[in-house]
């Protein structure tokens, strides 16, 4: 499994990376959405942890990007604004995409991470 993580919160990402290795998983990570484009352009990922509320491209519209770029990769956003509810409610209409709230427990995203993969 390769992952891309993206948050503008460099020290919770870089830790999430690293916690993620520990458990044999491999990631990339990048603090905004037009490095995340970047990285997804020259590189092979199977899903992309996309934090929604990011200065410049939100994780919304960064993946509106990813599919136009990636129509199969698979997408779990996470926040710690809003409720799962508000989020579920008008910001994904893909069956294929999970919302996780901030703080992140590792073992609920692998186990999401596993189950979008199926």
């Amino acid at each position: 499994m390769q992952v891309l993580l993206v948050d503008d919160e460099r020290e919770l990402i870089s830790t999430l990376s690293e916690r993620l290795s520990f458990r044999g998983i491999a990631s990339d990570w990048v603090t905004s959405g037009e490095g995340a484009i970047d990285n997804i352009k020259e590189k092979q990922y199977d899903i992309a942890v996309l934090d929604i509320k990011m200065p410049g491209l939100s994780g919304i519209e960064l993946a509106k990007k990813i599919r136009d770029i990636k129509p199969d990769m698979k997408i779990i956003f996470v926040t710690g604004h809003g409720s799962a509810a508000d989020f579920e409610a008008g910001s994904v209409q893909s069956g294929e995409d999970y919302y996780l709230a901030k703080p992140l427990n590792i073992d609920l995203l692998i186990e999401k991470m596993q189950e979008v993969l199926k």
